[in-house]
């Protein structure tokens, strides 16, 4: 789906299904230096299982036109243009990493687009390191190494690993960020960074929330997920306990069946 939002070209990932207002809607929103595709299992089984999906590429990423937004309250707003286009509303909005404090911001900027809210990978507030955005604005590739380093586990770093064997799921991460404009990097983790309103937004949040942590994450550590874990006023969570950041990756199949589990509980 492109859709012009704010003057620019935006685009949504559907699952190959066209959008159906009868069906109930999935949003899928990515982290730093990512685009949809980081959701492909997930989204595409939404999408074959009797839902409308949106797996959105944000200003700048993937297939969206415009540059990066500069704080998580400018991709809320972007967020809510484009549902807003969409005519859509009461989704289940899912984030992993900038994009769950993205959903986090929306759930309390624009509560009658949330039915239910999903946060994978969340630390409130999430610490981004000096040496790693230095590295960011210096020498992307670098600052593209140490993320990757903190963000697999250990038995997802090399091609035994149980997702996907075969397959280097570090590398395939590597790549995609490759994929970025220069300065996209540097501009969502200055975001990350910079944002300290997610513990107010928690408080607000009067829908349901899922929060999945990845046991071994050392990007978003599960110690930081426990404040807002404590403030969110209806918080369920699921434990990964042999991925860590990447689980989108790492996990793909729990991963999913946590997020079906919720968006599917009466």
């Amino acid at each position: 789906m492109k859709l012009t939002v704010s003057g620019k070209l935006a685009f949504a990932y559907t699952g190959t299904r066209v959008f159906n207002a009868a069906l109930p809607t999935a949003v899928f929103i990515h982290g730093a230096a990512n685009d949809h595709s980081v959701w492909s299992l997930q989204s595409r089984y939404f999408a074959f299982h009797g839902w409308n999906v949106l797996a959105l590429d944000l200003p700048g990423h993937g297939q969206s036109e415009g540059s990066p937004c500069a704080s998580i309250g400018d991709l809320a707003n972007w967020v809510a243009a484009f549902l807003d286009a969409a005519s859509v509303s009461a989704a289940v909005v899912v984030g992993h990493s900038m994009g769950s404090l993205t959903a986090l911001e929306l759930s309390a900027r624009r509560p009658d687009l949330l039915r239910k809210l999903a946060l994978v990978g969340i630390a409130v507030p999430m610490a981004v390191g000096d040496a790693l955005l230095d590295a960011a604005r210096d020498d992307e590739d670098k600052a593209r190494r140490m993320i990757i380093e903190w963000s697999f586990a250990p038995s997802s770093q090399l091609g035994n690993n149980h997702a996907a064997p075969g397959m280097w799921l570090p590398g395939n991460s590597l790549a995609l960020m490759r994929r970025m404009a220069k300065g996209v990097l540097h501009a969502d983790l200055a975001a990350c960074k910079a944002y300290a309103e997610g513990l107010n937004a928690a408080k607000e949040i009067a829908v349901p929330a899922l929060v999945v942590v990845g046991a071994r994450d050392m990007m978003t550590s599960p110690k930081g997920a426990q404040n807002v874990i404590a403030t969110l006023p209806d918080a369920r969570v699921v434990t990964l306990k042999d991925a860590g950041h990447s689980m989108l990756s790492e996990a793909p199949g729990e991963v999913l069946d946590a997020l079906w589990r919720f968006a599917n509980v009466r």
